[in-house]
């Protein structure tokens, strides 16, 4: 008689670790732990993620420890762009794209321009040509160097061809304040950020940096919309050391589609007005190469770094 080897515990049966590769209290780090219930909920009974901040450098410090974990599925963790793409293009990094496995995309929140209502300029259009008649002069304030606002803002200045100035704060909220304080002209924020203050009347959104229009900002037009062929933003999306097993990447995926589709989980991400945008993780990792090579063409024609 043969003795029967032990049974294969089915997936998860220990706790899952989620690395966040943000501080505690971001917005990234506050998307991911609402989102950690909702996943646990559908992956089904006894299923456990705990959420670790692993801040730095960007982002690297986070993204490297991801990349370098075992691949069994028992980590996992938000990944955020442009940082998770632009960091190895622009520096020496521990880590690649390849290293990582894309699970599933969550959230994607366009860029915009936003300026107070008394700017000389309420349109595109209207902006572009002022600063046609005054290279250089109109101020734009982001989150920093090679962040997306950055990034974005420059391919603006391409497609437009116009120059403006570029002011880098430390955080969303920095520009914010700045805007809303006359020191710089345009809050160049994801349309998420700024929405609460289009809403109040404080800032007027130029326009969205979306293929289409988000549910949430209906009435601000995208800028292709306006003629200029800019789609940027920040995708939110939980990826995976690189060599998971293809059922664990499924079964991972299909808990945070159905985690992100849930009724009690649309109504806190409608309260924190995140911008949904689910993708499996085909769908996922072939948007993170289409944008590795948007970027790389874009640094060897005039690294940002130098902007």
């Amino acid at each position: 008689m043969i003795a029967a080897g032990p049974a294969l515990a089915e997936y998860p049966d220990r706790p899952i670790t989620m690395i966040v590769a943000y501080s505690a209290g971001g917005g990234t780090d506050i998307a991911a732990r609402t989102l950690v219930p909702y996943v646990e909920k559908h992956l089904g009974e006894g299923a456990s993620i705990v959420v670790v901040n692993r801040p730095g450098a960007g982002g690297e410090i986070g993204f490297t420890e991801l990349a370098k974990s075992a691949p069994d599925g028992y980590t996992i963790g938000f990944i955020n762009t442009p940082n998770l793409i632009t960091i190895p293009i622009q520096r020496k990094a521990r880590y690649s794209l390849s290293t990582l496995k894309p699970i599933a995309n969550v959230i994607n929140d366009p860029g915009a321009f936003s300026v107070v209502p008394d700017s000389p300029y309420k349109t595109l259009d209207e902006l572009v040509a002022y600063a046609k008649e005054h290279p250089g002069e109109v101020t734009y304030g982001t989150t920093g160097l090679g962040s997306d606002d950055h990034l974005a803002a420059l391919a603006f200045e391409a497609a437009a061809g116009v120059k403006l100035s570029h002011v880098p704060f430390s955080g969303n909220a920095d520009v914010r304040a700045a805007a809303l304080g006359g020191h710089i002209a345009i809050a160049d924020m994801n349309i998420s950020e700024a929405i609460s203050d289009v809403e109040e009347g404080s800032l007027i959104a130029l326009g969205q940096m979306a293929e289409k229009r988000w549910d949430k900002a209906p009435n601000v037009p995208t800028f292709k919309e306006q003629g200029y062929d800019v789609i940027s933003g920040s995708q939110r999306g939980i990826g995976a050391p690189a060599g998971v097993p293809d059922d664990i990447v499924a079964k991972l995926a299909e808990a945070v589609r159905a985690a992100v589709n849930d009724p009690d989980f649309q109504a806190r991400a409608n309260e924190q007005k995140l911008a949904l945008d689910y993708m499996d993780s085909a769908a996922f990792t072939a948007a993170l190469e289409g944008m590795q090579k948007q970027y790389e063409a874009l640094w060897a024609k005039d690294p940002w770094v130098q902007q």
